[in-house]
């Protein structure tokens, strides 16, 4: 079973950060739902494991909080995110 994270950075200086997204990309499930927040679906049941894993892709100067979400039913939104996004949070959420 999957559980799904919010992730959630503060990046303080200008750099090439593909790298963490790419990692974030590397998760079975993912959705860029805003400019420095993503939700990911994994199978790993730990906010531990998604951060340790991700704190390698950031500087020690930036925030990173990852958060596990609760059983799906939970979640709401408004606003006009695209398909593609309301689809995934339809799905995860």
């Amino acid at each position: 079973m999957s559980s799904v994270f919010l992730i959630s950075y503060d990046l303080k200086d200008v750099k090439d950060y593909e790298e963490l997204y790419q990692a974030i990309k590397d998760y079975s499930g993912w959705s860029h739902i805003l400019e420095s927040s993503w939700f990911v679906s994994t199978s790993t049941s730990s906010a531990s494991d998604v951060r340790d894993n991700l704190q390698d892709h950031i500087d020690s100067d930036d925030e990173l909080l990852v958060t596990k979400m609760p059983d799906s039913g939970s979640g709401r939104w408004a606003t006009t995110f695209s398909d593609d996004t309301v689809e995934w949070l339809k799905d995860n959420l």
